[in-house]
């Protein structure tokens, strides 16, 4: 089993201040994550949230992103570079561009991206201006260069390094004018995990970002991929997803390939958690999958 290291990464610039900063206390006090005895590494604190919309950019707090994402890199490069796995707790889906930074360092990465949407926005259709909902256009080098290329080294990704994974929002990113995923990057919506069925998605998802050339893969979670039946406690809400033993059977599969490098957990939002059962449910698939 690997020896983990959580770093948590309270941000929620890329979205608002509704609760998700929450996310790392309450999935670390509900209990299940210290059967694996983890290092609590660091804690990366985000800059004050500037609600006021970028007018260059389009985007809410860009340069508080650009800021952030490099002190987070800074706190995973240690993890990785003394080979412990580094779980991430976030905040908001825009902590995964500080992860890549910490693996674009490092060589050229890979992308397991497990959410609910595809998060492609550029910042014309995004109404809000939220970068939480454009993280991996950001990440392959799409959007404003502030965020696309950090310390100069976007994109962050190729797009034929990326599997997106269980997605359910093509139709509402149509309408809202999202531009479409290029097509180098590998693309199983749900419809195409339910066809195949969640072990063999997940195999395929693994054997393709095993066998191009390259540095490891990260596994980025957006908790909305759940079915909103049992993971209601996230801002964004629609319905259907993955059950939790689907979660767990990705996961699971993903972890178990030692090409894996480290794993990110985004937008749980305890404040609609009031009894903690979710956060319980949550962090006991965690430990179950990071087990392997």
């Amino acid at each position: 089993m690997r020896q983990l290291a959580i770093i948590e990464a309270p941000s929620v610039l890329g979205l608002r201040p509704s609760g998700v900063q929450e996310l790392p206390a309450a999935l670390l006090a509900a209990g299940p994550l210290a059967d694996l005895d983890p290092v609590r590494f660091a804690v990366v604190e985000p800059p004050a949230y500037d609600p006021t919309r970028d007018a260059e950019t389009g985007v809410l707090n860009p340069h508080g992103i650009a800021e952030y994402s490099v002190r987070l890199a800074d706190a995973v490069g240690p993890v990785l570079d003394v080979g412990r796995f580094p779980v991430v707790l976030g905040g908001d889906c825009t902590v995964l561009l500080g992860n890549l930074v910490a693996l674009r360092r490092r060589g050229r990465p890979g992308l397991l991206f497990l959410d609910g949407h595809t998060d492609f926005y550029q910042p014309s259709a995004e109404p809000n201006g939220e970068a939480a909902s454009m993280e991996l256009a950001l990440a392959t080098g799409r959007g404003p260069r502030l965020l696309t290329d950090l310390e100069g080294r976007g994109p962050l990704l190729r797009d034929e390094d990326v599997v997106a994974l269980g997605f359910r929002d093509a139709d509402e990113s149509a309408e809202a004018g999202m531009q479409p995923l290029p097509a180098g990057l590998h693309a199983i919506d749900l419809a195409g995990v339910r066809a195949s069925g969640a072990a063999t998605a997940a195999r395929r998802a693994v054997e393709r970002l095993t066998a191009r050339p390259g540095t490891g893969f990260w596994i980025h979670l957006d908790v909305d991929v759940l079915d909103d039946a049992v993971m209601p406690a996230v801002d964004y809400r629609q319905p259907d997803g993955l059950t939790w033993e689907e979660l767990e059977t990705v996961l699971s599969t993903a972890l178990g390939d030692p090409a894996a490098v480290g794993l990110d957990v985004t937008i749980f939002n305890p404040r609609l958690d009031p009894d903690g059962s979710i956060a319980y449910r949550l962090a006991e698939c965690l430990r179950r999958a990071l087990s392997v």
